[in-house]
């Protein structure tokens, strides 16, 4: 195991020390969802769907290859042209698309590597879990459920079929989830993910930011954008619980 910085460590300690929740993105810090595979293919059927539903795409749209991420651009596209010649089903067919993608992937996904040992020396130190991901729930729930993850979890957040506006970056998923914990404070709460989508999300909603990332490129780039500390294992933070936590402010 690669040994964090002694600040690094510092301010790990007294994230996790502090905080009373723990708010998992799901593709990433669970289980790497699609194998590394890439989402363009699936971009690709929803654009033909979408063609055949509205005819000329914005190119906003026809440049967009991630799944998820065209989700959203076709809705705003919808809000955009602001008139009834787009029919607005089709965003539920798009969002339908990638949810069957979804299913077939967690078949053959697996978790990700230290994971189970993570969340029970969470549960351990009197953590509450939840996840808040852009999947949709039924395939993370189907998953948590293939891998004797479900009673870990209190509640999954995915992303609102009828309002893709509200996914990652937009805090909506995290505000629901603090609801969920009974109104829990922002600053109660820490939030583990790997995209930078997650960051602005997790600061938006007033929450700690926990990078985690195998990619040292990416780590970087959520170092940068100022996520209060980046690991590339869950063994770091296994490690990180096992020590006492510092006593100074929330970062």
């Amino acid at each position: 195991m690669t040994r964090l910085p002694a600040d690094a460590t510092a301010r790990l300690r007294t994230l996790l020390g502090e905080t009373r929740a723990v708010l998992f993105d799901f593709d990433g810090p669970i289980c790497d969802l699609f194998g590394g595979r890439s989402t363009a293919p699936i971009a690709q059927e929803i654009k033909a769907m979408a063609r055949r539903e509205w005819s000329v795409l914005d190119h906003v749209v026809e440049a967009c290859e991630d799944s998820h991420g065209l989700l959203r651009i076709l809705s705003e596209m919808l809000d955009r042209r602001g008139d009834s010649s787009l029919d607005p089903t089709a965003l539920s067919t798009a969002n339908d698309i990638v949810m069957r993608y979804e299913y077939d992937a967690v078949d053959s996904a697996v978790p990700a590597p230290g994971i189970h040992t993570l969340l029970d020396t969470l549960l351990g130190l009197g953590k509450r879990l939840v996840i808040v991901t852009n999947n949709a729930e039924g395939p993370v729930l189907r998953f948590l459920e293939l891998h004797g993850m479900s009673g870990k979890f209190e509640v999954v957040c995915g992303r609102d079929p009828h309002e893709p506006r509200h996914m990652k970056p937009d805090p909506h998923l995290l505000h629901r989830a603090l609801w969920s914990l009974g109104r829990m404070s922002p600053r109660d709460a820490v939030m583990v993910g790997d995209q930078l989508t997650d960051l602005q999300a997790a600061r938006s909603a007033g929450v700690g930011f926990l990078g985690y990332s195998t990619d040292d490129e990416q780590s970087g780039n959520l170092s940068r954008e100022g996520a209060h500390c980046v690991v590339h294992s869950h063994t770091q933070l296994v490690a990180a619980c096992a020590l006492p936590p510092v006593s100074c402010p929330h970062p």
